[in-house]
């Protein structure tokens, strides 16, 4: 029915409602996800060296996500001529791992838990971090995955290497995912893409990252390369992972995050890149990590972190049907 003019029942607009990633719907039983793809919140900082306050990333990415969703039919793009994020994709959110507050392995134990549940529902798990360690269960979570579907190539969008092996006794901080991630068989490849200036890894991790077979690039460095070149350095038609870290990002768009670094990626350079990596490989699982909102009073770290998935969720499916 409508009235003057306009449909009547609920018009639901972006402000209204609970926080779920996109206004996809809940799902608390983690047994029964019937999904293509299903949001995690991670919301553990503990591996932080510096400031803390990922904690509150997956909540205000959730609720920034919120100002995309205005019921319409899908996500037209005009410059791809393309509906993306259409009734065919199937959205949920299960909401977050329990987190036990000075207990990391614990912590990690539950977000493992909840990666192996979404790959357990053949669904693809898109885990909003938290800082960078939580990125160790998410590819713990993978090992009986890759055994019946074959190995993953990670790629790390970031400004630090993370590849650190041990500091003062610490092995799963928000330093150490990459190397953590390089120790597993089933893990092949890494490409880490945007790091630069002064590093949280030694150089000693530089050289042990390259004797993996590491792909290691600055922005600079792939700003003179380009993005259709830096693509083809990723290998064709792997199982691909693919974590985020939001100080990959210039902090003068992406001020909210623990550690930032200038110089980094303005967005349609990183939209670019997993746009690319989207039409060319498989990407089974993804994280986004370090989004800290109460360092951008503006809000705008957690609305492009939003921007970003809502946008690679949408390619990955696209190609996917194609």
């Amino acid at each position: 029915m409508k009235e003057h003019g306009y449909s009547t029942g609920r018009l639901n607009l972006p402000f209204v409602g609970i926080s779920t990633f996109g206004k996809s719907p809940f799902v608390d039983n983690w047994d029964d996800i019937k999904a293509d793809v299903a949001i995690l919140g991670a919301p553990f900082d503990s591996g932080t060296q510096w400031r803390s306050g990922a904690r509150f990333g997956p909540k205000s990415i959730r609720e920034a996500s919120m100002l995309f969703s205005f019921g319409h039919a899908g996500a037209y793009d005009h410059e791809d001529d393309v509906t993306y994020l259409d009734s065919s994709v199937r959205m949920v959110d299960i909401g977050d791992a329990d987190i036990i507050h000075t207990k990391t392995i614990e912590s990690h134990n539950n977000i493992e838990l909840g990666v192996k549940k979404i790959l357990e529902a053949d669904a693809l798990p898109v885990t909003l971090g938290g800082d960078h360690s939580i990125n160790i269960p998410c590819i713990n979570a993978f090992e009986d995955f890759c055994a019946d579907n074959g190995p993953l190539h990670i790629v790390q969008i970031d400004a630090h290497l993370d590849f650190v092996d041990e500091r003062h006794g610490v092995t799963v901080g928000h330093g150490n995912p990459m190397r953590r991630a390089a120790e597993k068989h089933y893990v092949k490849g890494l490409s880490q893409f945007g790091i630069r200036n002064v590093s949280s890894t030694a150089k000693e991790g530089y050289e042990d990252a390259r004797s993996f077979g590491s792909d290691i690039l600055s922005v600079r460095q792939i700003r003179e390369l380009g993005i259709d070149k830096l693509i083809k350095r990723v290998p064709k038609r792997d199982n691909l992972y693919l974590t985020i870290d939001i100080d990959a990002f210039c902090p003068s768009i992406a001020a909210g995050t623990g550690t930032p670094s200038h110089g980094g990626f303005l967005y349609y350079e990183v939209l670019e890149i997993v746009q690319g990596l989207a039409k060319q490989n498989n990407i089974v699982g993804i994280d986004l990590v370090e989004v800290a909102p109460a360092y951008d009073p503006s809000e705008s770290t957690q609305i492009l972190a939003a921007q970003l998935l809502l946008n690679l969720i949408g390619f990955i499916f696209h190609n996917r049907q194609a």
